[in-house]
């Protein structure tokens, strides 16, 4: 059994790491891809790539992590997991501009704009995980400490320590509202807009040319968050371990797995570009 978990978790960080890879390098060397919508995207990749290596390759490596090792990992994974959280919630602003005020769009996201973005989603995502780590710190726990889970993940690790975690959870589920809750606000508002700028579009090809220009990003969406949700919520409501566990590994392996096949499947834009990028390098 332990062969096949091992290959198994092998085959998907293989898969998810030359999935995003793949498309991160397809968007930098074609021109006609250097737009804030595709630069937002390549951001993401690179986001999921940096996920899902917070967690898998130690878990191939050992089953035992250090101290040290395990609040390390918790802090990227937490890090990264905002950024994809951010990124999400400016590629649906990018959406919404460029739907809903197509005249103004490349005035609006011009490329000092898009970089201060990404850079505002580092800095608030760095910030978050910094701020659990250090409260983790705070606190006390037993030898050899087994955690029910497949990694450091931080409310498992609150739940493990021997100390009061009265403060631990009241800051965790503050910044899971605040944090998961304003983006996810952001991308409801943006779609809102949208659907109702797709509506008003007259002609049936303008209204599917706009809705395909969705899809990919909204797939992306549900599968970020109710993943998520699923993680935060399946622990307090069922008190089992391991049904958290299971949604994490959804959560943390198999959503940055798919995002490539998802933005590549009815992207015809990526697909010409991975064509042009592959058929050059063969």
């Amino acid at each position: 059994l332990v062969p096949l978990i091992f290959g198994l978790f092998l085959s998907v960080y293989l898969v998810t790491v030359a999935g995003n890879l793949l498309i991160f390098l397809a968007i930098i060397s074609d021109p006609h891809l250097h737009t804030p919508m595709y630069f937002f995207l390549s951001n993401l990749s690179l986001v999921d790539i940096c996920f899902i290596s917070a967690t898998v390759p130690k878990k191939m490596q050992s089953k035992a992590i250090s101290y040290a090792g395990c609040i390390t990992q918790m802090f990227f994974f937490m890090l990264f997991a905002e950024m994809d959280n951010f990124i999400l919630a400016v590629m649906a602003y990018d959406r919404f501009v460029a739907i809903c005020h197509p005249l103004h769009y490349t005035v609006i996201m011009n490329p000092q704009l898009c970089v201060q973005l990404v850079l505002v989603c580092w800095v608030i995502s760095v910030l978050h995980a910094l701020l659990h780590s250090l409260l983790v710190l705070q606190l006390s726990f037993c030898a050899h400490l087994e955690i029910p889970h497949f990694f450091c993940e931080l409310n498992q690790v609150i739940h493990s320590a021997c100390s009061d975690t009265f403060l631990n959870d009241v800051v965790m589920y503050f910044t899971v509202m605040l944090l998961g809750g304003g983006p996810l606000a952001g991308i409801l508002y943006s779609y809102s807009k949208i659907v109702s700028s797709i509506c008003a579009i007259s002609s049936a090809q303008g209204k599917n040319k706009a809705s395909s220009t969705c899809a990919s990003h909204l797939s992306a969406v549900c599968l970020f968050y109710c993943t998520g949700l699923a993680v935060y919520f399946s622990y307090p409501i069922t008190q089992n371990p391991q049904s958290n566990a299971r949604a994490s590994v959804i959560y943390t392996v198999v959503t940055p797995m798919l995002n490539p096949f998802i933005y590549s499947l009815r992207n015809e834009d990526i697909n010409r570009a991975l064509k042009k990028s592959l058929g050059e390098k063969s």
